[in-house]
């Protein structure tokens, strides 16, 4: 399986940025794992549901039809970690080819990929920022498999 995370925009923050790549690296030993930065959609004259519409078209042209598209979304479902390692690993018993998580622009998901979606999460009901969100989301994929292999990183 391979797991992908799709952003859109970049991450400005060297801090976070180098935290991003220490997380990415510790998840390679499990899995698959791609993060894809969109560009940013910045037109001055855009409503922001033309600047949503305008980021679904970048979005969509990413994602294959087979691929399992969940949104990180603050209207998801909430996990706590353990279960949450438990969905992922369902995911690959089900022979999941590849796993897409995205992160939206700063007004949120089009109509377009929330029907494109085949589910929702949700990291907290606070507001972060995406690239936040980002390392968050990153270091939850690495927790998770850390309890999948009942490995001493996670402790309850």
């Amino acid at each position: 399986m391979i797991i992908s995370l799709l952003c859109v925009g970049k991450t400005d923050s060297k801090e976070i940025s180098s935290l991003l790549e220490d997380y990415e690296k510790r998840l390679r030993h499990y899995i698959r794992f791609e993060r894809i930065e969109l560009p940013d959609v910045k037109r001055k004259n855009l409503s922001p549901a033309q600047q949503k519409s305008a980021e679904a078209e970048l979005i969509l042209k990413k994602l294959s039809p087979p691929d399992q598209v969940i949104l990180l979304d603050e209207k998801g479902k909430e996990f706590r970690s353990v279960e949450w390692s438990a969905q992922l690993e369902s995911k690959m018993i089900q022979g999941t080819k590849r796993l897409v998580f995205l992160v939206g622009g700063p007004y949120g998901f089009d109509e377009q990929i929330y029907q494109r979606a085949d589910s929702k999460i949700s990291l907290s009901r606070m507001t972060f920022s995406h690239q936040m969100v980002r390392l968050f989301f990153i270091e939850q994929l690495y927790r998770a498999f850390t309890i999948i292999r009942n490995e001493p990183y996670h402790h309850e």
